[in-house]
């Protein structure tokens, strides 16, 4: 029996200025790779069958160095006002998918391209939690020792999911939060759609946030789960020269993991 049709949405139009290099971010190489071969291999690994990739800064170079990619469709981001709005930029071709679709919702991950210990095992896994009990939005989370820089996990006496803060955003208390967005989530395409609507420039950066969407979709009465799934390696994020140095020495002692995750 084939599974249902699946969609992801990468996230690839960022500069990186903190990695001091004039190439896109994306294009960055890791272990002799663009640094978004590892996240696009972990999406075929799990069985996606479009991807949706926003591109923008120098978009042309990324579009050449991933021309081989069939089951790639690029959208352009022209100005960068955030994760939320790089999101938006896909609304058009998701009612599409949804039309061919038989007016059906099907899940659409949406991930970050400059994750290159991204791992295809817990893309498919979290595809398969969402299989089982769907629901407006799943995210993958992991806890951290030092969760500096990252967006702190809310959830209420109960446990439950309750929203995402950015660390600009939080206060002292939420800062002291070890669950962690890794940015691994997984939407209902037409509740996506929906709360996209919804997004409003209302922080620090004046940027529309994707992290905003759980807690809207929780205040429409949405089931929006947290799911503390991700591997420890995925919990390192490639900013500076210095991480990226660190992610490569990982990789190489973590072949084997990492590997698994390509076809």
């Amino acid at each position: 029996m084939n599974q249902p049709f699946v969609a992801a949405i990468v996230l690839a139009a960022g500069k990186g200025t903190r990695m001091r290099s004039e190439l896109p971010k994306v294009l960055t190489p890791c272990c002799g790779r663009p640094m978004i071969a590892y996240p696009l291999d972990a999406l075929r690994f799990a069985g996606v069958e479009k991807v949706l990739t926003v591109v923008g800064y120098r978009a042309e170079e990324v579009q050449k160095a991933l021309a081989e990619r069939t089951e790639i469709e690029f959208v352009l981001q022209t100005e960068q006002w955030g994760t939320g709005h790089a999101v938006r930029m896909c609304v058009p071709k998701l009612r599409q998918l949804i039309e061919e679709n038989g007016g059906k919702t099907f899940p659409v991950i949406i991930i970050a391209g400059d994750s290159p210990l991204m791992q295809g095992a817990t893309i498919a896994a979290i595809l398969e939690d969402w299989r089982n009990s769907p629901c407006a939005c799943l995210l993958g989370t992991i806890e951290v020792e030092n969760p500096h820089g990252l967006g702190r996990i809310l959830r209420d006496e109960n446990g439950n999911f309750k929203g995402i803060v950015e660390e600009k955003d939080a206060d002292e208390t939420q800062r002291l939060i070890r669950e962690v967005n890794q940015s691994y989530y997984v939407f209902s395409a037409v509740d996506l759609l929906g709360v996209l609507e919804l997004l409003t420039p209302n922080n620090a950066q004046g940027e529309y946030y994707i992290t905003d969407a759980p807690a809207l979709l929780l205040s429409q009465n949405k089931t929006v789960r947290a799911l503390p799934i991700l591997q420890p390696i995925e919990a390192v994020s490639v900013n500076t020269p210095e991480e990226l140095k660190i992610a490569e020495e990982m990789m190489t002692g973590e072949k084997k993991t990492i590997r698994d995750t390509q076809l």
